[in-house]
């Protein structure tokens, strides 16, 4: 691919995307290979939340490597549909998937402060105490579902499914929006540079009023862990912590660019005028601190693999019969002994 400044983007432009791209795919490799990981150590156990965790923020990262890759691609080739439909398309969809990530963890705080509340005032319990496992009380509501960060369970309650429900609604809007996009293209009175734009602004919108729920819950937890002592309770309240203030400012500064800016219809550049330099820094400010260094925190946060199986093992049992004046009937101790074993063998087994 010949990346000249005639034909393609900006020299400058060009190397900001190349790294852009670089990073997005460093992020989704540590996705999925965390990920393999993960599963190969409690495969038995289905679909955990860690695992959903990484592979929506695999995916969404995965997906902004393809938009970068073939952005350039797209601008030295003169595509066509890149224009209107499928650059629309390719920056739409990773942007969908880390919202979803991240409205998932605001739906378990939200599960977490309202649990340890409703806990609280019905079965008397510490509100403080709902934050931390519990492993003395079996029965508690939230043995199946691991505090905060940790995402070792997952369980669809009610609010996860209004997070699958609102991203049902932003795809068929994305795909609303696509439709007319193309339909724009002929003559008729769609525009379809005000039709992208209306669903950026929008989108962005979402993204600024998520960041505020995620600072608000984060606060919530950060002050209820704060009050019990443990170490547990320490790291817990960090991670929390750390990704409200994570969230709170790298969607701000990205929904800003979005609302301010044409920085997300960029694949369309040939329509606009590009100052390299403070394109650039834009599209680092949009891109890598809008979504890669939220997605790289939780990932971090996440990094704990869980436990490995314990494999129960068989005792073996041998007897010694050391006394010669006992006269041993060979048929008689070789039945004993496998009546004996077969005992054993039931005694051990599972089921």
């Amino acid at each position: 691919m010949e990346l000249t400044e005639g034909a393609c983007f900006p020299r400058v432009l060009v190397g900001v995307n190349i790294g852009l791209a670089v990073i997005e795919c460093v992020i989704a490799f540590i996705a999925f290979f965390q990920l393999m990981r993960i599963h190969a150590r409690d495969s038995h156990l289905g679909w955990s939340r860690q695992k959903v965790f990484h592979f929506i923020i695999g995916s969404a990262n995965l997906g902004y490597f393809l938009y970068f890759v073939l952005t350039l691609v797209a601008a030295c080739k003169g595509w066509l549909c890149w224009s209107h439909l499928c650059g629309f398309i390719f920056m739409a969809c990773p942007k969908i998937l880390f919202l979803v990530a991240f409205l998932l963890l605001l739906s378990f705080w939200v599960d977490l402060v309202h649990q340890s509340n409703d806990e609280d005032e019905d079965e008397e319990y510490s509100p403080y105490e709902t934050l931390l496992e519990q492993r003395n009380k079996p029965n508690s509501v939230l043995e199946n579902q691991r505090k905060c960060c940790s995402f070792r369970s997952i369980g669809v309650g009610s609010r996860q499914k209004v997070v699958i429900l609102v991203t049902l609604l932003i795809f068929i809007l994305m795909i609303a929006s696509a439709l007319l996009i193309w339909i724009g293209r002929g003559r008729n009175p769609i525009d379809s540079a005000v039709v992208a734009r209306v669903y950026v602004d929008l989108f962005a919108i979402a993204v600024l009023l998520l960041g505020g729920a995620l600072t608000c819950y984060g606060l919530i937890l950060f002050l209820k862990m704060r009050k019990v002592r443990s170490e547990r309770a320490s790291s817990e309240m960090w991670k929390v912590g750390g990704l409200a203030i994570v969230s709170v400012l790298c969607f701000t500064s990205s929904s800003l660019v979005a609302i301010l800016t044409d920085i997300p219809l960029l694949y369309h550049w040939h329509r606009q005028t590009i100052n390299g330099a403070y394109t650039s820094l834009l599209l680092v400010v949009y891109y890598f601190l809008g979504s890669s260094v939220p997605s790289a925190f939780v990932l971090w946060v996440m990094r704990e693999l869980p436990p490995l199986p314990v494999k129960r093992q068989q005792e073996s049992t041998i007897a010694y019969i050391s006394d010669n004046s006992v006269t041993i009937d060979p048929h008689r101790w070789t039945a004993a002994t496998t009546t004996q074993n077969q005992m054993q063998v039931s005694r051990a087994s599972p089921i």
